[in-house]
């Protein structure tokens, strides 16, 4: 068994979770975690430039540099809390910050900054980065790359799971008894609602649904929203803040709209599409991880939305909800370490299962 820490700071933009683990790749045991915000003038740097900003050479590189230095913060803070020793970490798993996703153009891409020599060479500590673009080399996605994580974690021998990942873009992944794993992104998570309720409360995110709860989901935006083509696609598909994003949102708004409305449409609406993909199987359990597991509201709709389903959290299921990706990329630095396959092709469709990632030495 040997040491290793994720770090995952997602499409939400609300902070930077860092988990410490052991695993010898077949089990894991959370040993720690630890949390941070996102410095305000950065996040909103890093925003402008997922809507699409145009950003110049030497900004890009100062977002790389401060995102490297914040992630090596973290880091610190950890071992500090959990009295362990940099010589003692095998290896830092670090997704990175996604600031532009494209996997369907013609030459596919995916960009995530913070800087991996940076956390290297801060921490001592060698550092996995660059996750997603070997499976897009191999014709995949890129994303979602947690599935195979899922799998390994909480496949029950005989029982359907779904696992939701609901962070600023939700994706399932389907563990199915005795068939192949499934898992695609299936339309915004947290993102729309987080955007809304910043623009007109100037709170990163309803708080216990509070404002969603003061209003009544209109029926023809909802409609308007599910009409998306995005979400009819088939799978493998994977999207981000290129799609859903304000203007995706503001075309679509009647323009009179009461604030509390939106917010509770936006909820029906993650709560509808994630709903949808899952009515297509034989009713089974619906574990919910990220953000999304802890708005109530969303919680009581999914529930609503499938009857005869088990819905709750993974963390009920003995995987901490709130760990669970930064958990992933701790694992999945221990698959490159040990040159062995993190990705899954049924999920990404990419050609073959990949050894992902880029390593950096501390020295």
């Amino acid at each position: 068994m040997e040491h290793y820490i994720g770090i995952m700071s997602g499409t939400s933009l609300d902070g930077i979770d860092a988990v410490l683990v052991v695993t010898d790749g077949q089990s894991i045991e959370l040993k720690g975690c630890a949390n941070a915000p996102i410095d305000a003038p950065l996040r909103e740097r890093l925003l402008a430039l997922a809507g699409g900003g145009a950003v110049t050479a030497r900004e890009w590189g100062e977002l790389d540099a401060a995102l490297g230095q914040a992630y090596a913060d973290i880091t610190r803070q950890l071992l500090a809390d959990t009295g362990l020793n940099a010589t003692e970490v095998r290896a830092i798993g670090c997704h990175g910050q996604t600031v532009w996703h494209q996997p369907d153009a013609k030459l596919p891409f995916s960009l995530q900054l913070g800087d991996g020599n940076r956390i290297a060479a801060l921490t001592g500590i060698p550092t996995v980065t660059d996750f997603r673009r070997k499976d897009m080399a191999l014709g995949g996605q890129g994303a979602p790359l947690v599935p195979a994580f899922h799998q390994r974690v909480l496949a029950h021998p005989e029982r359907l799971r779904i696992v939701v990942n609901i962070g600023g873009i939700a994706n399932i992944t389907v563990l199915a008894p005795e068939r192949p794993v499934l898992g695609y992104d299936v339309g915004p998570g947290n993102m729309l609602m987080d955007a809304w309720c910043r623009r007109h409360t100037g709170a990163p995110y309803d708080r216990n649904a509070a404002l969603a709860r003061q209003g009544q989901v209109l029926p023809g935006l909802l409609a308007h929203l599910m009409a998306e083509p995005w979400l009819a696609l088939p799978p493998p598909k994977s999207t981000g803040r290129e799609l859903f994003n304000d203007v995706w949102l503001d075309a679509r708004l009647a323009g009179d709209d009461a604030v509390a409305d939106v917010q509770a449409t936006l909820t029906e609406f993650t709560a509808a599409a994630i709903a949808q993909q899952a009515q297509a199987w034989p009713t089974g359990e619906l574990l919910v991880c990220g953000g999304g597991g802890h708005n109530p509201l969303l919680m009581e709709r999914l529930a609503a939305l499938l009857p005869g389903w088990r819905a709750a959290t993974t963390t009920e299921a003995g995987v901490d909800m709130d760990a669970m990706e930064a958990m992933a990329f701790a694992w999945l630095a221990h698959q490159t370490l040990h040159r062995l396959p993190g990705s899954l092709p049924e999920a990404t469709g990419a050609r073959r299962p990949a050894v992902l990632g880029a390593l950096h030495f501390p020295d």
